[in-house]
């Protein structure tokens, strides 16, 4: 049925700046622009611009801008750590680079950071989004075996609202378990 994500969409704060700093720091394109009056969907009267940008791999990352609308915020009952776009890097040395280039722009980043599966950094965009760039490091063994646990892990977690430690093992070196 599905053939992919068309597009992921997120409101920004100023759209001409989300499209500078997006090809500015991740070297993305900007592939298009669409402003209108009225909103299509359910034809009310709000203006928007509404930018479209290429995410690699047919992977289009697109942002809203609503100057009628209240002020941007972000979902106060959930932690900023959760909310946040993760783009996929080639490996380890494209991460390291990314990492130099996007500090090298003036902005805070946090990481490496090792997910045992894949490494990460984090930043944030001009409207506050919290970025994340991942570099895969799993084995398909590490893969295979998160995958057979997967369904007893979601079936004890919907029970218990408790960590289940079945893929502790992600993160025990790092907690000096190991």
């Amino acid at each position: 049925m599905l053939h992919g994500v068309h597009h992921v969409a997120y409101r920004c704060r100023d759209a001409k700046e989300t499209v500078e700093f997006y090809k500015k720091t991740l070297d993305m394109d900007f592939l298009l622009a669409i402003s209108e009056d009225f909103v299509p969907s359910t034809k009310e009267p709000d203006p928007y611009m509404h930018i479209f940008l290429d995410a690699g791999n047919g992977n289009v990352l697109a942002f809203f801008e609503v100057p009628n609308s209240k002020p941007m915020g972000r979902d106060e009952n959930t932690p900023a750590w959760v909310q946040h776009i993760a783009f996929k890097v080639k490996d380890m040395e494209a991460l390291l680079a990314a990492k130099e280039k996007l500090e090298g722009l003036g902005l805070a980043v946090l990481g490496p950071v090792n997910h045992e599966l894949f490494h990460s950094i984090y930043f944030h965009d001009p409207s506050g989004h919290r970025l994340e760039l991942a570099a895969d490091t799993a084995t398909p063994a590490m893969l295979k075996e998160l995958r057979d646990v997967a369904p007893v892990m979601i079936e004890e977690w919907s029970r218990t609202k408790r960590a289940v430690k079945h893929a502790a093992w992600l993160h025990e070196k790092e907690l000096g378990k190991k």
